[in-house]
């Protein structure tokens, strides 16, 4: 039976109590809040595995909680399902922006949330590489050239300085760095990092890959957009 503790943020205490049951049948420890200002205090002080979190909530709303949690580095990696009345696409790209993982409006089935929430921490940590990668690829590390990625602790650096970057856009820059010069849809590219059938927009890709390029300075070229197709990690021989 799973131990992972999932925190449920929702002033509707109905939501709370319907994906408190659907989520404890599947054997995860859940604890909740109604307001954001109680879901930051849970939030740092017991670490949860994965937060369910509502945007539109009283005082501190969804979006607020989310940025102060993606600067707290305690809290940064925790991944965020956005469950949300709110289904206008400016307010999925911005919680995107601000680092959530993923994106339910409602009405909303249990089931599926379940198996969002299974797969994204089924991604928990990134599984160990296998002999099918490059040769730059050995004992759960990537570099190239000055960056070096930590896959089994979500951790790159560039030149020995650390790169803070969601967890979106660290599978991303995992998935098209292990595959160097080849060239990915955005579906591909979110079947990857997300799962299968996993609704999102192509703007929302566009907008994990213009953050992850603002974070890898001089490695931002690295990532080149292929104009009618998708994107590719750009096979450079200095590396």
């Amino acid at each position: 039976m799973t131990k992972e503790i999932i925190l449920i943020v929702d002033d509707e205490e109905d939501i709370l109590e319907l994906v408190r049951y659907n989520l404890e049948k599947e054997g995860y420890i859940v604890i909740s809040a109604l307001t954001g200002e109680d879901a930051l205090k849970l939030s740092t002080e017991i670490l949860p595995t994965l937060i369910v979190l509502d945007l539109m909530l009283p005082g501190m709303d969804g979006l607020e909680l989310t940025k102060i949690l993606r600067t707290n580095n305690s809290t940064a990696h925790i991944p965020i399902v956005m469950l949300t009345a709110k289904g206008e696409e400016s307010d999925i790209v911005t919680g995107l922006e601000l680092g959530a993982n993923d994106y339910m409006s409602k009405p909303f089935s249990p089931r599926e949330l379940v198996a969002r929430i299974r797969a994204i921490l089924r991604r928990l940590p990134v599984q160990q590489i296998d002999d099918s990668k490059p040769n730059n690829q050995q004992n759960g590390y990537t570099v190239i050239g000055e960056m070096v990625i930590d896959h089994g602790r979500h951790i790159v650096k560039i030149a020995d300085t650390p790169v803070d970057l969601t967890y979106s856009e660290f599978e991303l820059l995992v998935f098209l760095s292990s595959k160097r010069g080849w060239v990915f849809t955005r579906g591909q590219i979110m079947d990857a990092i997300h799962g299968d059938n996993y609704a999102v927009t192509e703007r929302s890709v566009d907008v994990i890959v213009a953050g992850l390029r603002k974070k890898l300075g001089t490695f931002a070229h690295s990532i080149e957009t292929v104009r009618g197709v998708g994107y590719r990690f750009k096979d450079d021989n200095r590396y």
